[in-house]
């Protein structure tokens, strides 16, 4: 079957929606890194992410008008970029929506004349850290500071 999606700006009314992909894709994360506390992102609340859409650049996916992902950019200093709470509903994964926001963020990050956007992802995560490879990431240094194996994975521009 083949979908057709957009991604856009995220507008606080698309809260909601962002924190039910939110609480699927990382209750799936937690699972699959076999993290035994709550990831950062499980304990975000709605009001958390409207905040974030007013400072920083969150994306919704939508196919049909039904929001499928999300992904954020938080810019730095040094012209430098965060990449965090990327993340595709279940039942859409493998239909290059995942690909498509990662493109987004990278033509961001050259329009912005970023040098690098880097991400932190469970190491334990075979397939995400695979995918993020495959996008031109590539593992910096790991990190056990929130209680399991965690790579800072970095993308040059």
């Amino acid at each position: 079957m083949n979908y057709s999606f957009i991604i856009r700006r995220a507008i606080p009314s698309d809260s909601e929606a962002i924190h039910k992909i939110l609480l699927e894709a990382f209750k799936k994360y937690q699972k699959v890194t076999q993290i035994s506390e709550d990831v950062e992102a499980l304990k975000e609340t709605i009001e958390d992410i409207k905040i974030d859409i007013n400072k920083n650049y969150v994306f919704i996916a939508l196919i049909d008008n039904i929001p499928v992902g999300t992904v954020r950019l938080k810019f730095l200093e040094n012209s430098t970029a965060l990449l965090s709470r990327f993340a595709v509903n279940l039942n859409y994964h493998n239909i290059g929506i995942g690909k498509s926001m990662i493109n987004l963020i990278d033509k961001i990050a050259k329009n912005m004349n970023l040098k690098k956007v880097f991400l932190y992802t469970a190491s334990k995560h075979y397939d995400l850290v695979k995918f993020y490879y495959n996008r031109g990431f590539h593992i910096d240094s790991t990190t056990k500071e929130k209680g399991y194996t965690r790579a800072l994975m970095i993308k040059d521009f």
